[in-house]
């Protein structure tokens, strides 16, 4: 031995892109990579970043290896690290390249730690390195594996249990479904969170209870969107609601929730509701005029199959839908992480429904940027959400169910905004 160490710097050129975005590919390929040179592995740590990239690093008895991938250049780098002669790191090399799906690569060796500089000290402890093959065993094997949403400003990771439960890229977007250890299973679409099974009731409960309990007879409902399952599931509590109609463009979510996301899918079979997979914008435009009493969009970002729910012509289109004393809510975005968009649409709610008819409400969901998330509910007559509300029917859903976040005062208390919330819609 001439050197302590021996570290190959490796780059792999026009892998499949794929597989580079693959945080579980990607891990188990490093893994495989480091036991097919004969190194023990100890610990391994990996993340997936929002749209795309991922960076993990296996530490192993002999030292570690560490990979970083560009999947919009079909490109990675990776560091493999060994200690002694017992791990050879070419085989990682070789394996790597042909598991990436490398067209070519380039490597170097360089030798770590020369042993004709070096000169030993008495430091050394027989309890601080003991014989590997002795204490083989006693060895624990750790995993970290990490969904990242990442945008230039500010990343929110999940640590989830390695396995993707669901993964199909649509017409529309990728659909992914994770086990979580924080948070349970938990929906994605496009690297982004759309739902958890530890924190969705927040979303869920507001978007549903507030405009259900202020419209006196709320007995057609049409959901654009949450193909998950979980608006639905709320709006089934109330006894007035006659019909609840989910438009869905993408089958793939209601799929992917229906097997892994049981709690919150459970009443997309009920017998109030009609399921359809269809665009919810020319749903809408179709829609026969004042044919619903309540209309929530519950859409996605601003993005991707979402983007086409955040124009004027379509609000226009539901305010045509909705009946004389009809309500539209949707989900508005993040005041503090996406302001101007939640700016664009207050006013875009404001020229079609009235000034004194758009309402503003807030809660605190922890799996979406910033936690702070913001709902707007636009009265197409006088309801209002505060002074309209009929609390012989809001006690009566709130004894008759459990529910885990709205109550009497939560109705209210989402309305009271921050000053600089109010700054910004004014």
């Amino acid at each position: 031995m001439t050197a302590l160490g021996r570290h190959v710097l490796v780059e792999l050129y026009q892998c499949d892109a794929n597989l580079l975005n693959d945080v579980v590919h990607i891990e188990t390929t490093m893994e495989e990579a480091a036991s097919n040179a004969g190194a023990t592995l100890i610990n391994s740590t990996f993340h997936h970043f929002s749209p795309y990239g991922v960076s993990g690093v296996i530490v192993i008895q002999e030292s570690h290896l560490a990979i970083h991938t560009w999947p919009e250049f079909g490109f990675a780098s990776i560091d493999i690290f060994t200690c002694g002669d017992s791990v050879d790191p070419w085989h990682s090399y070789d394996f790597l390249k042909e598991k990436l799906g490398a067209s070519h690569g380039s490597a170097m060796e360089m030798r770590r730690g020369e042993m004709k500089l070096l000169q030993k000290s008495d430091f050394e402890k027989t309890n601080l390195r003991d014989d590997l093959e002795e204490h083989r065993e006693q060895i624990v094997r750790s995993r970290d594996i990490w969904f990242t949403e990442r945008t230039q400003d500010l990343a929110f990771s999940l640590k989830h249990k390695g396995e993707k439960l669901f993964d199909k890229q649509t017409d529309y977007q990728r659909v992914e479904v994770f086990d979580t250890t924080a948070f349970g299973k938990m929906l994605t679409l496009d690297g982004m969170v759309m739902c958890t099974e530890g924190d969705e009731y927040v979303y869920h409960e507001l978007i549903s209870h507030i405009p259900a309990l202020t419209h006196p007879e709320p007995a057609q409902v049409l959901v654009i969107g949450g193909g998950d399952g979980g608006t639905v599931r709320e709006l089934v509590k109330h006894p007035e609601i006659q019909k609840v109609t989910l438009v869905e463009i993408d089958e793939e979510v209601v799929n992917a929730s229906k097997l892994y996301l049981r709690t919150i899918s459970k009443s997309l079979d009920h017998e109030k509701v009609d399921v359809k997979i269809e665009d919810g914008i020319e749903f809408i435009k179709k829609a026969d005029p004042e044919s619903y009493d309540l209309i929530i969009v519950d859409s996605t970002d601003p993005v991707g199959p979402g983007e086409g729910l955040f124009t004027e012509e379509f609000y226009k289109n539901v305010y045509k839908a909705l009946s004389p004393e009809g309500i539209m809510v949707t989900q508005s975005e993040s005041p503090r992480f996406n302001k101007t968009v939640f700016q664009e649409i207050n006013k875009c709610y404001k020229s079609i429904f009235g000034k004194e008819s758009v309402f503003t409400y807030l809660g605190y969901i922890p799996t979406y940027p910033t936690g702070m998330w913001s709902f707007s509910l636009c009265s197409k007559g006088s309801l209002d959400p505060i002074k309209s509300i009929d609390q012989q029917r809001q006690n009566k859903l709130l004894s008759s169910n459990k529910l885990l976040y709205y109550n009497a005062e939560i109705h209210n208390s989402v309305f009271a905004l921050p000053n600089f919330v109010k700054d910004l819609l004014n």
